[in-house]
């Protein structure tokens, strides 16, 4: 039996060490209550406070099985909670631990914190899929994700 990952590591800088420290007491907060809920807000990432204790660089990553969907909530979220602006994006990788077609790629996704919401998104098997069949690759980009917060 195959093992299908998705993998990630990013830094979001939050502009401040308080900030910082906000966003990862928030972080640890919505962890606990996530022991009890069926439908958890933060699993599938980790977030470690970079140059502790005056930096205020976030690291976002996984360690077995990232979640792309629940970075994008809690990103979104920080920027309400922090007034972030400007914007932030990551990408991630698709990967299995056996040989299986279409099960390796991944993509990236672009956030306007300030307008709090996904700006656009790419995936590697869908720019491969329009290459082939002969689509304007230069001009593929998919606009919002469903996760506009």
């Amino acid at each position: 039996m195959a093992d299908y990952f998705t993998h990630f590591s990013c830094l979001l800088d939050v502009g401040t060490s308080e900030k910082a420290a906000r966003a990862l007491a928030l972080f640890q907060e919505l962890r606990a209550a996530d022991q009890d809920a069926d439908d958890p807000e933060v699993a599938g990432f980790d977030l470690v406070r970079q140059d502790a204790p005056n930096g205020s660089a976030l690291w976002i990553h996984d360690d077995d099985h990232g979640d792309v969907e629940a970075v994008i909530r809690f990103v979104l979220r920080l920027a309400k909670e922090l007034d972030l602006t400007g914007l932030w994006g990551f990408q991630y990788a698709q990967t299995c631990s056996r040989p299986r077609l279409d099960a390796f790629g991944g993509g990236a996704h672009v956030l306007d914190p300030g307008a709090r919401k996904s700006v656009g998104w790419t995936s590697s098997q869908e720019w491969l899929a329009a290459a082939l069949s002969g689509e304007d690759v230069d001009a593929f980009c998919n606009g919002a994700s469903a996760v506009n917060g």
